[in-house]
């Protein structure tokens, strides 16, 4: 598998990771009854997207390993 295809794997499963886990334990602004004048009601009040970038790229760290790992034994062999 070449650097690119590599770089492009692990792309694609940070991207798909994030997806995930971008819904994940938000509280809208109506929830917590702090509604900011011009945005809807159902936006997050704190998404904390900063710490799950973070998580998601070391989750898709150990995932790209083990799927690297897959692909050179079954495939490369």
């Amino acid at each position: 598998m070449t650097i690119t295809a590599s770089i492009v794997l692990f792309a694609i499963v940070w991207f798909i990771l994030l997806f995930v886990a971008l819904p994940l334990k938000i509280k809208t602004q109506q929830e917590t009854g702090k509604k900011i004048i011009g945005t809807p009601s159902s936006a997050p009040e704190d998404p904390k997207i900063k710490t799950k970038m973070i998580w998601v790229t070391i989750l898709t760290f150990f995932l790209w390993i083990i799927i690297m790992t897959s692909i050179h034994l079954i495939f490369l062999n």
